[in-house]
Formats: structure tokens, sequence, C-alpha cells
């Protein structure tokens, strides 16, 4: 049975895991300095004069004409459209770097109200060289241009087809002048940030986010960045010990590293997944080869074998983890297992790190069962799992359970994974017309924990009798009205064959009803 990926990053930016831009503050929202001197102004001044401001010599006028310009941009599509017919874009990029403050803050401002929700304007910054002069301005000691600057980045990272030439402009200058100092990982170790610096790196990391969703070459350029991960990984350690896993940031920061994670085996640097591989593949892809003819993988030696090969490998795996190896690192089974437990609230965070969990352990790479049996034995992460299953919206389903449908491939131990799980899964199921069913992906999720323990544990098979799980498989499998029912009705029927296999439970299905041929028709 496969093992499951979390979904394609573009499916997830899609669906939730792109933030909405952040807008600038409006003129009139009493945080614009100029209020008392230009409130009156603004009645005899229009879009074409506000341009021409911004050429003129005198800084005010230039603050007057960016401050109308952040004002009527504000929420105007074709407000917007004319300032790009006027030329406005590489006349406020030229003041990006202005000698003067206020013409800088304003200017920045305007921009940030002038891309928002506006491709166009967006393609219009970066070709006016906006990104060059943006990162310049942000060497700037000054927290509102700042915000602003980074404010415009994350809209910029909106847009699918800037994203690798942001990736390429941007990461090593970001990391180094907001990501490492504000997370705590230069110094002292500690997060330390005002609310000014706060938002600054919450506007930092919601534009990786979106950047962690594009092409494999720019989660790569992420993931060699120096300081990058390492930066996301102590700031979300550092929010779980004082008790801030809410914290949007981390939320920012888990999808980040979920993202990151997605394809990890396929796209990590050879050397280190020969390494991880050790030096005992052989050609089914598994080691469980080497045991045939031993001693069935269910047996107390065949664990005691795995539990040593295991061990072995933690050595080959550096204790001090940096940069992209902490996305395989075992300590970061650790930290998702902590946000799984300790955010009650933030739906968003528990969905990413119960995502990046599912890509860690997805597929038939030797180190993607490692990190599964971690996972069960030593972090004991199957009830944080499952209390989430019980309250999960379908979208937070979809992760959960792949990631369950994962453990169940790798778990050493399937009978003792059964008791645990079976109930839980079986309740998600549809058993009649009416029942609110999870998406198709999510019931064949299901079918397939349940089917990889059917395989090898006859206590899965005695439980979904007992859960009343054949009831539903039976309608599952019978509603093949939709190519998605079809899916998880295939899923049904093989199920059901393999657990006709245990000649003991015959009889409970005679007394439910079911004949042989129940099970074995497709």
């Amino acid at each position: 049975e496969h093992s499951s990926r979390a979904p394609s990053v573009r499916s997830l930016a899609e669906s939730g895991h792109r933030l909405a831009e952040p807008r600038a503050i409006e003129m009139y929202n009493g945080h614009g300095t100029l209020l008392g001197h230009h409130a009156g102004g603004f009645d005899d001044i229009d879009l074409p004069s506000a341009v021409k401001y911004l050429i003129a010599s005198d800084p005010n006028l230039q603050v007057l004409g960016a401050a109308y310009l952040q004002h009527k941009c504000y929420s105007d599509s074709s407000a917007k459209k004319q300032a790009r017919s006027l030329q406005a874009m590489p006349k406020l990029v030229k003041l990006f770097n202005s000698p003067n403050q206020e013409v800088q803050r304003h200017a920045t401002g305007a921009m940030r109200n002038l891309i928002y929700d506006n491709a166009e304007n967006k393609l219009a910054l970066v070709e006016e060289n906006g990104i060059y002069e943006l990162m310049r301005t942000l060497r700037e000691p000054d927290d509102e241009l700042r915000k602003n600057v980074t404010g415009i980045l994350w809209n910029l990272s909106s847009s699918d087809n800037l994203k690798d030439r942001l990736a390429r402009d941007t990461l090593e200058q970001l990391t180094d002048l907001v990501l490492v100092p504000l997370s705590g990982l230069g110094g002292s170790g500690v997060i330390q940030q005002n609310p000014s610096e706060a938002e600054i790196f919450y506007n930092s990391t919601g534009f990786l986010r979106n950047l962690s969703s594009a092409s494999q070459q720019t989660r790569q350029k992420m993931r060699e960045c120096h300081g990058l991960v390492d930066s996301m990984i102590h700031y979300v350690n550092s929010s779980l010990e004082v008790g801030k896993s809410e914290d949007k940031s981390v939320e920012n920061a888990v999808c980040v590293l979920r993202n990151l994670s997605y394809r990890l085996y396929d796209e990590m640097p050879p050397s280190s997944l020969q390494r991880l591989e050790g030096h005992r593949r052989n050609a089914g892809g598994t080691v469980t080869g080497e045991l045939v003819g031993c001693f069935s993988p269910q047996s107390k030696k065949a664990r005691e074998h795995y539990l040593n090969a295991d061990i072995v490998t933690f050595t080959e795996v550096s204790k001090d983890p940096k940069g992209m190896e902490w996305l395989w690192n075992p300590q970061i089974v650790g930290i998702y297992n902590r946000l799984l437990q300790r955010c009650e609230l933030n739906k968003h965070t528990t969905e990413a790190a119960s995502g990046a969990l599912q890509n860690i352990t997805a597929g038939d790479r030797r180190w993607a069962g490692v990190l599964s049996r971690l996972a069960l034995e030593q972090e004991r992460i199957l009830n944080p799992v499952l209390d989430r299953v019980r309250t999960a919206d379908h979208h937070q389903l979809r992760s959960l359970t792949g990631l369950i449908r994962n453990l169940s491939r790798h778990a050493r131990n399937k009978d003792e994974m059964s008791t645990k799980v079976v109930s839980h899964l079986i309740e998600k199921l549809p058993g009649s017309v009416g029942d609110k069913a999870p998406p198709a992906d999510v019931i064949v999720n299901i079918i397939a924990v349940l089917n990889n323990l059917v395989v090898e544990s006859p206590m899965a098979a005695r439980d979904i009798v007992y859960f009343d799980g054949l009831r539903k498989l039976f309608f599952i499998k019978k509603r093949r009205d939709s190519s998605d029912n079809e899916k998880s009705s295939r899923a049904a029927a093989s199920l059901l064959g393999n657990m006709w296999q245990y000649t003991k439970l015959h009889r409970d299905f005679k007394m439910k009803g079911y004949r042989k041929e129940d099970f074995l028709s497709l």
C-alpha cells in the first residue's frame, strides 16, 4: 500500500496556505503623521498633481504626493490603474532611498497600497528595479520603514510569476537583516521583539510562506540559504518554550517547514540521502527483505533487529543539525509533536505540523521508516494525532489521515496500532446516504490505513467488525456514482477481499448477514 505525501504545494497555496496580502494602513486610521498638516490639502489635489509632487524638489511636496497616493489607492482599483499610467511607479521607487525619512516612509506606504491585489502594478514595481531598491531600504534602522518594505515583499510574493525572481534577489539579505536577528538565533538566543519588530518578522515569514509554495528551484534555494531554516526552527522552538504556540509567525514558520519538506527525499543532496539510506538497501526498496526466511516481521527478534538498525542510523545523522539538515533530523519530529499537543486554537499550525510529518514519513525510503517508528515508539505521537482527528475539519483530516497512513505502513507492531486507531477512523467513514462524508481522498486514506493493518493484524480485522466497519465499507464499496467515489469503492473492495482471508471471522461475517461473494466481488 503506497504511503502518501502531503498534497502538492501548489494546491496548498490555493486552499488557504497563501495568506491575504497585508494592506498598508490608510492615512485616516490615525497612523498617518501628515494628517494635521494636509487633511485640508487633500480636498484640492488630484492624482496627476500628486504624481507631479513626487518629482518636486521640496520634500514636503513629495510627502504630500505620496500620502495622497497612499490614501487614494487604499481600496480604489481604478486609482491604482491611473497612477500606473501616470508613471507613479518609477517615481515612487526613486524615493525609497530618499535622504528624507518621511519621504521614504510615505513612498513605501503608497507603494504597498498600489500593489495590493494588483498584478500589473506588482510587475511594474519589479521591472523598475524595485526589489534592489527595497533591499537597500531594508538596511535602514527604521522600524516603520522596515514594516512597509516587508509588507511590500509579502504582497509581491502572492504572484506566482514573481516568486522565483524574489527568491533569487532577496533571500540572503532578508535572512541576515531580519530572520536571524529577530528569531533570536543571533546573539542572546532569546526572542526579544518590540511590537514593530514582531510585525516585521510576521511579514517576512508570510513572504517566505508564499515563496515556499513555488517551484522546486525556489524550495532548493530556501533550503540552502544560510540561516533560513535555522531561524524558523529556533523561532518555533523558543515560542514553544514560552507558551506562544498560537503565535501567527509560528504558523508561518511551520508552513514554511512543511513546504520545504515536500518531496524532501527526492530533492535533498545525494550525499545526504546516501548517508540516510545506509548500506542495507536492497532491490525491493525496503529492509524487510533481509528478514524473510529467518523470522516473521512481527516477531520479537525482528523488532530487535529493526531497533538496532535504527540506532546505528541515528549515529549517521549529525547530532548538531545545521541548515536544511533540520528538515530530516530526528529532533524535528519532537518539535512537530509538541505543536500538535500544545497548539489548541490555531488549526493552520497543527495542520501544517501534521503535513510536515506526513511529508517526512512518505515513500519507500529507509529514513521515512526510521522517522515513522521514532514518531510512534519514542514520541508516542498516535494519541495527539488521534485527538486532532476527533475534532478536525476536512482540510485537517487530509494531512492527519495521510500521516496515519504512512505510520501504519512503517509501524512495527500492527496489533498495537490497530487497537488505537481502528475505532477512531471507522467513526469518520460514511455508512448511509444521509451521512456527512469527508472528501474522497480522506476516505481513501482511512481505508488504506485499515488495509495496511489488516494485512498483518487479525486484531485489525476483528475490530473493524466490532466497530460496525463492515456496514460502512459495504456502503462505500457500492457507491460508484462519481470518479472520486469510484476510487474509494475500489479501495473498500480491496480491503474487504483481504478481510475474507481471516477464516476465523467468517462466522461473525455471516451473523451480520454477509456472504463470501459480498467480500470477493469487485
